[in-house]
């Protein structure tokens, strides 16, 4: 029997779920009635595949930047240790359907991408590890399979 632990996502079975997906990973209520939603957009399959640093450190930048352009109040977006997918936290926002609205713009921004926000050594702690393109063909994989994003788990 695997123990329960104090992170949401320890407790997930990573065996069981089918990536890309967006998942809600948890709420939080603040003790004067603000609420963090927390989601897992998933874009490779656990233990079986992940995204290359560089392409991963590209698509961070551009998502970051870009989703506050589409959604109030991100908190944050940031990246799996795993290099599986990325994390999104937002503040007073519990319509599911709009965070995937919200995603789909903010990834067809990256394909309109010239160049990586912020990727200099002025702004970034490893400007030297990213690839636009990268970034691109990860955004494009996930766009094409966008009618999969609310199927979490296998079959």
């Amino acid at each position: 029997m695997v123990q329960k632990m104090n992170v949401e996502s320890f407790n997930l079975d990573h065996t069981k779920v089918k990536a890309p997906y967006v998942r809600l990973a948890g709420v939080i209520h603040g003790q004067n009635g603000d609420v963090i939603h927390k989601y897992d957009i998933r874009l490779k399959q656990p233990n079986k595949e992940h995204m290359e640093m560089p392409a991963l450190h590209s698509l961070e930048h551009l998502l970051a930047e870009n989703v506050r352009n589409h959604l109030d109040h991100v908190v944050d977006l940031s990246p799996m240790g795993c290099q599986t997918g990325f994390y999104l936290a937002v503040l007073n926002h519990d319509d599911y359907d709009g965070i995937l609205d919200a995603l789909e713009k903010t990834l067809n921004d990256v394909l309109e991408a010239k160049e990586v926000p912020a990727c200099n050594e002025i702004q970034c702690g490893w400007a030297a590890s990213h690839s636009l393109e990268g970034a691109q063909e990860l955004a494009r994989e996930l766009l094409a399979k966008k009618d999969e994003w609310k199927e979490i788990f296998a079959d």
